[in-house]
């Protein structure tokens, strides 16, 4: 069994000021007895302003005070950030650090989709990321990249826990998307799906994806166990992996796959 708390936070532009409230989140989940904290896409900056003067890479200043955050409170931190990409682009990257752990996923799919085009300002990610905290694997997964499948497959051969990091776009019938979407991928893999979303932002910043909330925990078997609403809030959520073998025993989608 392992806590682990999401932070469901609305980001401003000024990376900054979201270090302040990721430090704040951090010490309070570690009260809690959180051992994983988790952020979402774009804890460093929201969408919606330029984003190559804000990416810094792994070792630049915002990831290693994110370190020393959870180097404080003997937690690991997970988090979105941006790091430098090619051609003036940056890499839309999930920050995993705390317990000997420093590493980054690069988001694979990018949202190319409803009027917005991510890979304008971003290069995509070429290969799935997966890292072990006490005995457990978790798998990493980025807002978009909840719509493919087969990457959430692939996470599953070797991970129980899908931690899925979003800042969803707004607009009819998205919400039903994002709420589907989760669970089909929970079923998918037969793992835990820990989505955690941006906040629905107190002002409107036009087609930019700055979130909607609705940050969720879903079992193996596709139930949803704990949901936020639209707002800022936090779930704390214990994860026993013995139900992912279970689940696996019951419904051996990936045992049974012939392709």
């Amino acid at each position: 069994m392992m806590r682990i708390a999401l932070c469901q936070i609305s980001s401003t532009a000024d990376p900054v000021t979201n270090l302040v409230t990721i430090r704040a989140e951090v010490a309070r989940a570690a009260e809690a007895g959180a051992r994983i904290v988790q952020f979402p896409e774009a804890a460093q900056c929201r969408f919606g302003v330029p984003l190559a003067p804000i990416a810094e890479p792994l070792d630049g200043p915002w990831a290693t005070a994110v370190r020393e955050i959870a180097a404080e409170h003997g937690v690991v931190v997970v988090a979105g950030m941006f790091t430098p990409g090619t051609d003036g682009r940056v890499t839309n990257t999930t920050l995993v650090t705390g317990a000997d752990l420093h590493l980054g996923y690069a988001k694979i799919h990018l949202f190319d989709a409803f009027g917005f085009r991510e890979s304008d300002t971003v290069t995509p990610g070429g290969k799935p990321v997966t890292f072990e905290v006490d005995g457990t694997t978790f798998g990493l997964a980025t807002c978009y990249d909840v719509r493919f499948p087969e990457l959430f497959r692939t996470l599953a051969d070797t991970a129980a826990v899908i931690l899925l990091g979003a800042s969803w776009g707004a607009g009819p019938g998205k919400a039903d998307q994002w709420d589907l979407l989760v669970r089909a991928r929970a079923l998918d893999s037969t793992a835990y799906v820990l989505a955690c979303g941006q906040a629905l932002p107190a002002e409107d910043f036009g087609a930019a994806p700055t979130g909607i909330g609705r940050s969720a925990v879903v079992s193996p078997l596709g139930a949803v166990l704990d949901r936020l609403t639209d707002g800022p809030g936090t779930l704390l959520s214990d994860v026993d992996t013995s139900l992912v073998e279970e689940a696996r025993r019951t419904l051996p989608v990936l045992a049974n796959r012939r392709l």
